[in-house]
């Protein structure tokens, strides 16, 4: 058996080459070699945890019983549309925010003769979506609740984009604004459902569940999202770029991050006027004054704290599920981000 990653991709290239092929458009040599060249740019370059994710939640779902060859490439799929679906917000995103590089290249719009045509390249991305779910799952029973899904989780997360902008305008920083409820918001909404609930709510489709039996599931991994993503505020900000892989911007960009919020709620006056002067400005002298900051205010113990806080209270609500699978797969999403260091 190749290594599951090695499979994984095998299954992006068929998805790829049928989508070239889709008769619903008549391609042009030009055309079908633009959509080749940003799939291949977009698609399959990131760690593609959510999609594997999707092959591994349905394994434990099915009990250890061995997956036939139509399983595999069928859970496969549903992991390509998980990752499409982040290629399409990603493209998008990096336009928004006026990024230069993503996954150590340049983003896709900076990319030489791309620019603006990225935009579409977008919409295009979204748009396979439904095209290899109808390919691969139009005879299915859960069909339909496939296409829900995805159309809800979608919804939902560019609802969270939105929160996350509007609350960044230009010219309307205010760090007042900034509270925890607000932060779990945004984080809830535009990285919870679509990194940790699709996965899962994937496979659960797939071996015959009813996903409305399955809210308290929903619930924890929406959670699990939340703390993953208080993990990554604050690896941005005291990881060592050299093993997260990148240089932490946040403090620059003004970003609602769980250090800023939590630091709002631990600071004093003086040191509350500190943080309004200094946060969100790009030149260094300002963010080494928000980082010392930080420290002053021990801020990495009481990441410490709410990380073990939230480890305890995740690992209680698994336990308390009655199915023996579904705690499995909850687990095995735990023991990937407990403690991470990237």
């Amino acid at each position: 058996m190749a290594d599951p990653k090695s499979s994984f991709l095998n299954v992006y290239s068929i998805l790829k080459s049928e989508l070239l092929q889709d008769p619903a458009f008549e391609f042009s040599t030009d055309s079908r070699q633009w959509v080749e060249r940003m799939l291949d740019y977009n698609v399959p370059g990131g760690k593609l945890n959510r999609g594997l994710s999707v092959i591994d939640s349905y394994k434990l779902l099915k009990d250890g019983q061995e997956l036939n060859d139509e399983e595999i490439f069928l859970a496969s799929a549903l992991g390509w549309c998980i990752e499409w679906l982040q290629a399409y917000f990603l493209v998008l995103d990096d336009i928004m925010d006026n990024s230069h590089t993503r996954r150590g290249q340049p983003c896709w719009f900076r990319v030489p003769k791309v620019g603006m045509i990225a935009a579409n390249d977008g919409v295009v991305l979204r748009n396979h979506i439904p095209r290899i779910l109808k390919k691969h799952f139009r005879g299915k029973p859960y069909y339909v609740d496939l296409l829900d899904l995805f159309n809800e989780v979608e919804f939902q997360t560019a609802s969270g984009q939105m929160i996350d902008l509007i609350t960044t305008l230009e010219g309307e920083k205010d760090l007042s604004k900034y509270t925890l409820s607000l932060h779990r918001r945004i984080v809830q909404y535009k990285t919870a459902y679509y990194s940790f609930y699709l996965p899962v709510a994937c496979a659960l489709l797939m071996v015959g569940e009813n996903l409305d039996n399955h809210t308290d599931v929903k619930n924890i991994l929406v959670e699990m999202g939340t703390y993953f993503q208080v993990q990554d505020d604050y690896l941005d900000c005291f990881g060592a770029p050299e093993t997260i892989g990148k240089i932490g911007t946040d403090i620059e960009d003004f970003k609602c991050s769980w250090l800023v919020v939590k630091a709002l709620e631990l600071s004093n006056e003086e040191q509350k006027k500190v943080l309004y002067e200094n946060y969100g400005k790009p030149d260094p002298a300002n963010v080494a004054k928000v980082k010392t900051l930080y420290n002053e205010l021990n801020l990495e113990g009481a990441y410490a704290d709410y990380e073990s806080k939230s480890y305890e209270k995740l690992v209680t609500c698994i336990e308390g599920h009655p199915s023996k699978a579904v705690q499995g797969v909850l687990k095995s999403f735990l023991a990937k981000i407990y403690k991470r260091q990237k």
